[in-house]
């Protein structure tokens, strides 16, 4: 498996476009973490079914978020992405997220080139209110079996937060 740091740049930010890498396919409950230090995925924990991922987990590699990590994404398709996979994709806003106190943003983004929807996804405008909340929803209570109350969603941003996020996260990566 190739070290994503080192063989994917994040991508053309400034144009709105990220690689990003699958971490965790949609519906699955296994919290999978690519370990940057071995460069490899490894099996973080198994979270309750009522928990599984209601969308593809992933992240920009050459990032770091203020939580020590990889910048994350969320990317919406109507299939699973297998982990591993990676796929140039377009930034359309940011699930701003606190875990333990931490900042753990989550950059929205769809597939550049989603011929099943005809790109129909633009701008987080374009995403169903009821899938926003299903999202807060999720990232609201997913620990709360383990840890009630250490994740709070802290509201949205369009893509010129987004893309500002990421060139922070992308200065911190070069700055380490």
């Amino acid at each position: 498996m190739p070290d994503f740091n080192v063989v994917l740049s994040p991508g053309n930010v400034d144009a709105g476009f990220i690689n990003t890498v699958i971490e965790i396919p949609k519906w699955s409950t296994l919290k999978v973490e690519w370990n940057r230090e071995v460069a490899a995925f490894q099996l973080d924990r198994v979270e309750p079914s009522i928990f599984a991922k209601p969308v593809n987990y992933g992240f920009i590699p050459q990032t770091l978020d203020e939580d020590g990590d990889e910048l994350d994404t969320l990317v919406l398709t109507n299939d699973p992405i297998p982990m591993g996979v990676f796929l140039e994709a377009k930034v359309i806003g940011v699930l701003k997220f606190e875990d333990d106190g931490e900042v753990d943003d989550k950059i929205i983004c769809v597939p550049a080139d989603d011929r099943n929807t005809d790109n129909a996804i633009q701008t987080l405008e374009d995403v169903h209110d009821r899938f926003r909340q299903k999202l807060e929803h999720h990232f609201t209570h997913y620990k709360d079996l383990k840890k009630p109350g250490s994740t709070k969603v802290m509201g949205w941003g369009d893509a010129e937060e987004a893309k500002a996020i990421i060139h922070e996260c992308i200065e911190r990566y070069n700055n380490k």
